[in-house]
């Protein structure tokens, strides 16, 4: 069968490629000169199956009130003119109603476990090296409050099948001795040891060199248009002048995805987060002093994580619409964190900064499966779990085009 996939980040060169290996005729489609370009650039490299979880529950409720009007904030709402923007921002808040972050969770933790299966699969299968590292996530805390909030929600966690181990400070510490340095004490955390991480882009780009070398057909510099419908089904989309006809069309253009589906009465609730991330480059002295557990900061909601000889950093959620402008207050503010967190990296000036469009849902649960469309598939919406979920919702979407019941238990559409 014919397949066009929109879209080449993470998660669509993962889908690409599963699709291939069901044995479709695949063409991959990208504005950009090559895969992994925009929200998979320079994510914060965390594979996170054991923190697979909504941002929306009844706890984030006083923090994002506490946030208004800080340019600093972890999670910052700058409201616009736009319908989408406060639709997604009411949806939000009812998800964080007693209940449903449990349902979501469970949903989550799934499909982030057979993910995280899948891509251990993958990288067996085709040796690719993305500064990959199986060291586990310390989710830890430097306030007192905090981490005792962290720890019951660990119990709580346990209960819904998600293994996480409370940790003391000195525990944290044998875990990571970086933080030995840290001008804020550590008070404690949660570690999940399965957890990996690694470089998104350098994954995503090579896979999708191994994917063409399977038969894919990558179309780089290629803008999609729009997508043509007659007799009820998707027959071409129109990308880069060309009409691209085939018998099934996959959908993953990331925050993107609403505006391609519009057009043929297709509703998603995708909207985008812009997160920011820094990347430090660690010269030998500094290297050895710099951490190499991927890390996770509960006060400032930041995801740290080793990628060779760099460091990257990176959080905050500013829900802005489709502006991608660097906002030099919030990068300059992740620097200061780290600088306190890692006083030896303080002085280091070869940092770069980013901003990118993570796709979010209000519930973080992805939007993967048909649509009202036979021959129409979704694999979009995948918030700040993009990397996480990546090779396990391709896999999954591979099956349900290729006709095949998915192997994991996920509310599909």
């Amino acid at each position: 069968m014919r397949v066009v996939v929109l879209g080449a980040g993470v998660i669509g060169v993962t889908g690409a490629w599963y699709l291939a290996r069901a044995g479709h005729e695949v063409t991959l489609v990208d504005r950009q000169p090559e895969a992994g370009m925009e929200t998979s650039f320079a994510n914060g490299g965390q594979i996170s199956a054991g923190h697979a979880e909504p941002w929306a529950k009844p706890s984030v409720v006083p923090k994002v009130l506490k946030w208004l009007g800080r340019e600093d904030a972890p999670m910052l709402f700058r409201p616009r003119a736009d319908l989408q923007q406060w639709l997604w921002g009411l949806r939000f808040a009812f998800e964080c109603l007693p209940g449903r972050f449990e349902r979501h969770t469970r949903q989550l933790a799934g499909l982030a476990r057979y993910s995280r299966e899948s891509l251990g699969a993958l990288r067996e299968e085709t040796g690719i090296a993305y500064d990959f590292l199986g060291k586990g996530i310390l989710h830890f805390c430097t306030d007192r409050a905090d981490f005792e909030d962290l720890a019951a929600h660990a119990g709580q966690m346990r209960r819904l099948g998600i293994a996480r181990d409370v940790k003391s400070a000195a525990e944290c510490l044998a875990i990571e001795p970086a933080l030995r340095e840290s001008e804020v004490p550590v008070a404690g955390g949660v570690y999940a040891p399965q957890d990996e991480s690694g470089d998104a882009h350098a994954f995503t780009v090579k896979l999708a060199e191994r994917a063409q070398a399977q038969g894919v057909r990558f179309l780089r510099d290629t803008a999609v248009q729009a997508l043509e419908l007659s007799g009820g089904r998707v027959v071409a989309a129109r990308a880069g002048g060309q009409r691209l006809e085939a018998d099934a069309f996959v959908v993953s253009l990331g925050s993107y995805s609403p505006r391609m589906l519009r057009p043929l009465g297709i509703s998603i609730p995708v909207y985008p987060l812009k997160g920011y991330s820094i990347t430090i480059a660690l010269p030998p002295e500094q290297a050895a002093r710099a951490p190499t557990v991927s890390l996770t900061d509960e006060a400032h909601k930041l995801v740290v994580s080793r990628l060779g000889d760099r460091l990257r950093c990176a959080g905050t959620a500013e829900l802005t619409g489709y502006d991608t402008s660097i906002n030099d207050a919030r990068c300059a503010a992740i620097v200061k964190r780290i600088g306190r967190l890692f006083p030896a990296l303080a002085g280091l000036r070869d940092v770069q900064y980013w901003a990118g469009l993570r796709p979010a849902t209000p519930t973080n649960v992805p939007v993967i499966g048909r649509t009202r469309y036979p021959n129409l598939f979704l694999n979009t919406g995948h918030g700040t779990l993009g990397w996480t979920l990546a090779a396990g919702s391709g896999r999954a979407l591979a099956d349900l085009v290729s006709g095949r019941r998915p192997e994991v238990d996920f509310r599909f559409r």
